[in-house]
């Protein structure tokens, strides 16, 4: 985008002066400039949007000579605008009118008012609902990274220090911000590529000392040891940078910020990346939300809800204790058969974690304090229903969702039950809240009645029988007779508008009553708007209280849909152990089963300390990658706090869960398909422990056969010997299934098929052993590869196995006389000659069965 120079602007207009200056203020975003009832763009940025928006591109006269290229949208439709830019990463400063054009000499008074970005939106209409809105920020230190996240429609403020790059990519994987800050000095840019809303900000933004100065102001506090991040350093740097970046976007307080949480890896389960993207956890690899095991666990009655579980599910725990808590809760929910009760009175909340930050930025709207009203009238009824729980946790968020009897008794009195969207619009105080505002209204209101009257009156004393009183918004009261009598018209009567067949008058006492009834009605406006901002004053000192709320409710709304989830979708609760292993009887992947056609076929899984390893074998879409995936799922599902897809489960203590499942070419950093698989590989390898669930797929499918062979061979010889992880291993190198024979900590499974001639039915049932073949040909012959191609394999594939190893490369003479070995597919004249009996023919068949070959033969 062209620089703005407003070191000489003599030769512009005013207004292009006016509007130069402030656009040179905010360079790298649009500006939407409000003129009457259009926000309108220039130059460069009339431009861009019309690309991006679709609008019309016209121009407006001239200044500094030129052409000025100009392009607007309506004040009363921005709302739409805003949000296809945000979606494509796009700032937007709103600049409005703040002088009065009565008195403005020269162009009305204007300032940036509001700044859109992707990551500081709070509006309701521009928000995902069931999805977090992160604005993020990354300082790249001399060692590893800060990393800091808030969410603006929320106030939730998280930070952490990683120490590699592996570490932020999974993070930043995990929280998946729509707007990412980054220092001047981040190198690894490819690490960040993949997001739309990145900000490079120079590198005194995140000042150590500013920093710390900025979050001290922000939280009242005189340190952030109580925040526990004191030696947090380069995370305190991106907080700081993050903290200025929301200030100068949203030009107001921030009260609801009011906390600071340090994300410890050492918390969770760590899940890197990839595990991540192959797991589908909340994004399917085709980047949708369908068929992920979000979609699957979803049925939260609140949007809040609904992000709080995904973020349960980005974060699985590691400390058994809370788990068992909500595993205790989700019990005595369905003993008590709650869940359904508890569901429709949540559903009632609303969105109230929002509603919260726009209270306290103050750009709540009437229909949010309308539901927010709503919601506080509902406490009453969840706290009855909670009361029957003895279960701490239950009775922990009872606590916390609280009452708020005088905040609801407030908002009832002051706000109607179904106010209009906008508090410019009035009519949004209730009557009886304020007596003054009441006492405006009721001359306003009076007009009708006095407008009736005077009508009657004067056509009885003028004898006009077409005589009407009425009103518009240009021209006021007014009264309207025909030109057929107008000569009837006293000498009272003043004109006020010609129109085709009629005359509209005014009179010294009508324009008085007007003067009166449009004075009472501005004065009640702004009255009314007085007694909004008060409300804000009055809710405020809550905020903290009513914070607190909506999380609470967020959890129990959570723990209520585990606990419809695993009646409906028959899940049991896991049993949590210390120690390792992993011990599942009848496990179901629970994604799968939800979209399978058939019977999903449950299968078990045995690790122990003195199992750590299954080498997994079988044919191609036998089910292998579906049977490891699902061991991850339910491992997960466990440490989330919910209930899982088996029978029986015991879970083990695991520290990480990594998955090497499938490739592709990563082109934007230069690697192939084997690139990325050595690489994910290599970072398991390295990172491993002893409490980890590995899952790795086909190692070394990506190169020679020999090679492949020996990188799994070793990989798994590492994993078992060296790491000692739990590890399921899929392979079609049958040479691995030796591995128990030399490692007593491996063993073989296998998932079986039946063949029948050249067809062949996947069991999907897991067996003890290895497999006896890998059924590769009647595979391809049901993707539909030729049956000459599959007869020649079927040939190769005899020669290998009586060779004992791969073929030797042929000469070009022996390549020549091989391809006799595709035998071509029998023509159909060939296959009519074979069919035919000559013994069996009469003279009359054989000649017919002659010329039917002839014909075939044209």
């Amino acid at each position: 985008m062209t620089k703005i120079d407003t070191s000489n602007l003599d030769n512009h207009t005013p207004m292009m002066r006016q509007y130069l200056t402030l656009k040179a203020a905010h360079a790298d975003m649009l500006l939407f400039y409000r003129m009457g009832d259009f926000y309108e763009l220039f130059y460069d940025d009339a431009k861009k949007a019309s690309e991006l928006l679709g609008i019309s591109l016209t121009a407006r006269g001239k200044s500094g000579g030129n052409a000025i290229p100009m392009a607007g949208i309506p004040y009363h439709s921005v709302e739409n605008y805003l949000g296809k830019l945000v979606q494509i990463g796009e700032s937007v400063a709103i600049c409005e009118q703040i002088g009065d054009p009565a008195t403005s000499k020269g162009p009305v008074e204007r300032q940036v008012v509001r700044i859109v970005t992707p990551g500081t939106l709070t509006d309701e209409a521009l928000l995902q609902e069931k999805q977090d809105n992160l604005l993020a920020a990354v300082y790249q230190a001399k060692v590893g990274y800060g990393y800091a996240t808030l969410d603006v429609s929320s106030g939730r403020f998280v930070v952490a220090e990683l120490p590699n790059d592996e570490a932020l990519e999974a993070e930043l994987q995990r929280t998946s911000p729509v707007e990412l800050l980054y220092n001047e000095a981040f190198s690894n840019t490819l690490l960040i590529t993949q997001f739309k809303g990145t900000r490079r900000r120079p590198e005194w933004e995140f000042d150590y000392d500013t920093s710390v100065t900025l979050l001290l102001g922000q939280f009242g506090t005189k340190d952030l040891r109580g925040f526990g991040i004191t030696d947090a350093r380069s995370a305190l740097q991106a907080a700081g940078c993050l903290m200025q970046y929301v200030k100068d976007t949203q030009k107001t307080a921030l009260p609801h910020i009011n906390s600071i949480v340090r994300f410890n890896p050492s918390d969770s389960i760590v899940l890197d990346a990839a595990t991540r993207r192959n797991l589908e956890l909340t994004t399917n690899l085709s980047g949708g939300v369908d068929n992920t095991l979000a979609a699957v666990l979803d049925n939260t009655a609140t949007p809040m809800g609904s992000r709080m579980l995904q973020r349960w599910i980005h974060q699985p725990l590691r400390n058994h204790q809370i788990i068992s808590a909500r595993h205790q809760a989700i019990a005595e929910l369905i003993e008590l058969n709650l869940y359904d009760t508890l569901h429709e009175q949540l559903k009632a909340l609303g969105d109230v974690e929002r509603i919260m930050a726009r209270l306290a930025l103050r750009s709540a709207r009437p229909r949010d304090l309308a539901r927010l009203k709503q919601a506080l009238a509902l406490l009453p009824d969840i706290q009855q229903t909670l009361a029957q729980c003895q279960q701490p946790q239950l009775k922990s968020l009872a606590k916390q969702i609280s009452e708020f009897p005088q905040e609801h008794a407030l908002l009832n009195k002051a706000i109607i039950d179904n106010p209009p969207v906008l508090i410019r619009d009035g009519g949004v105080i209730r009557s009886g809240y304020d007596a003054k505002l009441d006492e405006w209204r009721s001359l306003s209101d009076g007009a009708n009645d006095y407008l009736v009257e005077l009508e009657h009156r004067e056509k009885e004393q003028t004898g006009i029988n077409t005589l009407k009183v009425g009103y518009n918004r240009v021209h006021g009261y007014f009264i309207e007779v025909s030109r057929l009598q107008s000569d009837k018209v006293p000498l009272s009567y003043q004109r006020r508008q010609t129109l085709k067949s009629t005359e509209r008058y005014i009179t010294p006492e009508l324009k008085e009553y007007e003067e009166k009834v449009l004075s009472s009605q501005g004065k009640a406006l702004a009255l009314e708007k007085q007694l909004w901002e008060q409300l804000f004053d009055l809710l405020l000192p809550k905020l903290s209280e009513l914070q607190d709320f909506a999380t609470a409710a967020s959890q129990l709304d959570v723990l209520t849909n585990f606990a419809e989830r695993a009646e409906t979708l028959d899940y049991h609760c896991p049993e949590m152990q210390s120690g390792i292993g992993i011990q599942i009887e009848a496990g179901r992947h629970p994604v799968v089963e939800q979209v399978n056609q058939h019977a999903f076929i449950a299968n078990p899984v045995n690790l122990s300390s003195t199992r750590k390893m299954l080498v997994v074998t079988g044919p191609n879409m036998g089910g292998k990658s579906t049977y490891m995936r699902q061991v991850a799922l339910i491992t997960l599902m466990a440490h989330i706090g919910c209930y899982v897809p088996a029978e029986l489960a015991k879970i083990g203590e695991v520290d990480r869960i990594f998955t090497r499942i499938g490739a592709s070419d990563d082109l934007a950093s230069g690697r192939s398909t084997f690139m990325v698989e050595m690489t994910e590989t290599a970072n398991i390898l390295h990172n491993a422990t002893p409490n980890s669930l590995v899952l790795m797929d086909e190692i070394g499918r990506g190169t020679s056969t020999y090679d492949g062979l020996s990188l799994a061979w070793s990989a798994a010889e590492y994993l078992a010997l060296k790491v000692s992880s739990m590890t399921l291993f899929a392979t079609h190198y049958f040479e691995l299934t030796q591995l128990p024979d030399m490692i007593p900590a491996v063993a073989n499974v296998h998932l079986d098929a039946i063949e029948h001639d050249d067809t062949i039915a996947f069991m999907h049932a897991v067996q003890e052993g290895a497999a006896s073949k890998s059924y590769g040909l009647q595979v391809a012959a049901l993707a539909g590869v030729p049956a000459n191609v599959i007869k020649s394999a079927k040939h190769k594939l005899a020669q290998l196995e009586t060779r004992g190893g791969p073929l030797e490369a042929a000469t070009p003479t022996q390549a020549s006389l091989s391809l006799t070995a595709y035998d071509p597919e029998p023509s159909e004249i060939e296959t009519t000659l074979l069919a035919i009996n000559p013994d069996n023919l009469t003279p009359k068949q054989a000649l017919d069965a002659l010329y039917q070959l002839k014909q075939l033969l044209k």
